[in-house]
């Protein structure tokens, strides 16, 4: 499967570049960037095709993988889609419930195969253990820490604008409810408080009647950057593992997975864009909440 870059900064070039030249069935060809001098930097690292025009790139591949901003993945997922190209999307998909469904419609109009890389989710110790909690079942509450410190000197991560805008909520929350829905099923509530260092703290209430909790930051000091998953059910407490390879090893696994969906038409994924839709309707749904003070009702999928 011949893919195309479509992002030029640290998680495109460490991990997703990196990843795809170094697999086997995948041949990363093409390069584009919202900056064409770094766009020709990937290209000469990676013996690349850089590109000025989106479509020119696009008549170029069978996939694409995305490693911008979400607000600017989404409409140029939708765009690839739409082109007949599978995906391969970052987290969040975006930062809009509208341009999320659109995402999600382009998928259907084409039959494309497409997956958003939850980091976690493609490692197999975390997968696994995802997998027997679920079939346990009898969980009645759950939670996830993540704090994380992207100011820390030499963070890839320090100058990333969205990021700073937008905080550990759309950061990091995609992957705690990456790890919280597989286990205790969709949400249909969400009451969110903000606190110190950008910190995003969600109660969530699911169809299951489970009730879970998030707390989230990437401003936290370097001394008390944490990660801990835990659930709580009839068969006792469980903490779930963090991940246990690395975003290379894990985005790899995702490249092995899309090829497979490919093969597959009409095969589905656990995290596909109709999933990563539903996680941007929460964390809108967190973000309304904080606003206004109330507790808001998560819309179905469309």
């Amino acid at each position: 499967m011949r893919f195309g870059l479509l992002g030029t900064g640290y998680w495109a070039t460490e991990t997703q570049a990196t990843a795809l030249a170094a697999h086997p069935r995948a041949e990363l060809v093409a390069v584009w960037g919202r900056d064409p001098a770094k766009a020709g930097a990937v290209a000469e690292r990676f013996g690349l095709q850089a590109y000025e025009l989106i479509d020119d790139l696009l008549a170029q591949v069978d996939a694409v993988a995305v490693a911008l901003p979400p607000h600017i993945q989404a409409p140029l997922a939708a765009r690839a889609a739409r082109a007949g190209k599978h995906l391969l999307l970052d987290k969040p998909l975006s930062l809009t419930v509208d341009d999320a469904e659109d995402v999600v419609a382009a998928t259907r109009e084409t039959g494309v195969a497409n997956l958003v890389f939850f980091t976690n989710r493609f490692d197999p110790v975390v997968a696994a253990a995802l997998s027997e909690a679920e079939q346990t079942g009898g969980w009645f509450a759950g939670r996830v820490s993540l704090f994380g410190a992207i100011d820390t000197p030499g963070s890839p991560y320090a100058q990333s604008q969205w990021r700073h805008e937008q905080g550990g909520l759309w950061d990091v929350g995609p992957h705690a409810l990456a790890r919280l829905l597989p286990v205790l099923g969709p949400v249909r509530q969400v009451t969110a408080l903000a606190g110190a260092r950008l910190t995003g703290h969600v109660l969530l209430r699911h169809e299951s009647g489970a009730v879970s909790e998030m707390s989230l930051t990437i401003h936290a000091p370097q001394a008390a950057g944490h990660f801990n998953n835990v659930f709580y059910g009839e068969s006792g407490i469980l903490e779930l593992p963090g991940g246990s390879i690395s975003a290379v090893e894990a985005f790899g696994n995702a490249v092995d997975e899309l090829l497979a969906l490919a093969q597959a038409p009409g095969a589905t994924h656990p995290c596909d864009v109709v999933f990563a839709a539903q996680v941007v309707r929460i964390l809108h749904a967190a973000v309304e909440s904080v606003e206004s003070g109330r507790t808001i009702t998560v819309a179905p999928s469309r």
